[in-house]
Formats: structure tokens, sequence, C-alpha cells
């Protein structure tokens, strides 16, 4: 579990079914609220991916949690992950 801040008063996600199932076969549902769903989102949808992987879309705010000042780092954690991924596959792409 990651903790990070929100910081939107009205919005969340929506779906009709169909889209969900889809979302939810394929695995692009990749942040859920834990606990309370803070903004009322369809299945505590936090963070969906592209059908690619490489596009994320997320409602909490990951920016506002990059450092202890702030109260916590999973954010920078987040971040450094991602970069991490693009550096392996990236290097894999220029090596094949």
């Amino acid at each position: 579990m990651i903790r990070i801040p929100i910081a939107h008063g009205e919005g969340n996600y929506y779906c009709d079914d169909e889209t969900l199932k889809m979302l939810q076969d394929q695995h692009r549902i990749v942040f859920t609220y834990a606990g309370s769903n803070p903004n009322g989102s369809r299945a505590n949808i936090a963070g969906i991916i592209n059908e690619s992987g490489n596009v994320l879309g997320m409602m909490p705010h990951p920016e506002r949690a990059a450092d202890a000042l702030l109260g916590s780092d999973d954010g920078l954690r987040l971040f450094q992950s991602i970069l991490t991924h693009w550096r392996e596959t990236s290097h894999a792409a220029y090596t094949s």
C-alpha cells in the first residue's frame, strides 16, 4: 500500500459495465482506493493504464508526496519505479 494525497472535489472515475469488465480482464486497473472511497469512483478505481501500458491516468497526486518534508515519499517511490522500468525496457530495446 502507498499513501498519496488526493486533491479533487467532484472528480471520480466512471465507466459502463462493459468497460469495467474489459479493464478488469486486461488488468488495466493499477491503483484502487484502500478503505473508504473518497470520491465514489467506480470499483474504487484510482488509476488505470492504456492498452499499451505506457500511459497512466490517476486521480491521486504522487507529486504531492515526493519528499518526506511533504509528509510522505510514496509518490517519489512511484516515480522512481516508472523511471527504473523505462530504463530497463529502453535498454533492452537498444540491445536486441
